[in-house]
């Protein structure tokens, strides 16, 4: 699967700490492979927009879409506490 990132996630994960960059690209690349990895914690978000949401590590999150072999990336934020 091929994973494109959304400008607004691009722009969020250029502006994030080097730690978390590193462990969201290691988290793209077990995406790419395996959507249940389970370091992942894939989940649906929102059923309505078909929205899904995974780990980045523990306190980052990030969500996507799935369509027509691609992982679109809408957005990385921080995990609310």
């Amino acid at each position: 699967m091929k994973i494109v990132l959304s400008d607004r996630a691009a722009d969020a994960i250029a502006d994030a700490p080097a730690s978390v960059q590193k462990s969201f690209y290691k988290q793209l690349r077990f995406l790419a492979s395996d959507l249940n990895h389970p370091s992942l914690r894939a989940k649906k978000y929102n059923k309505g927009e078909d929205i899904r949401q995974a780990r980045v590590n523990r306190d980052w999150r990030f969500y996507f879409k799935i369509g027509d072999d691609i992982f679109f990336i809408t957005s990385v934020t921080p995990h609310p506490k």
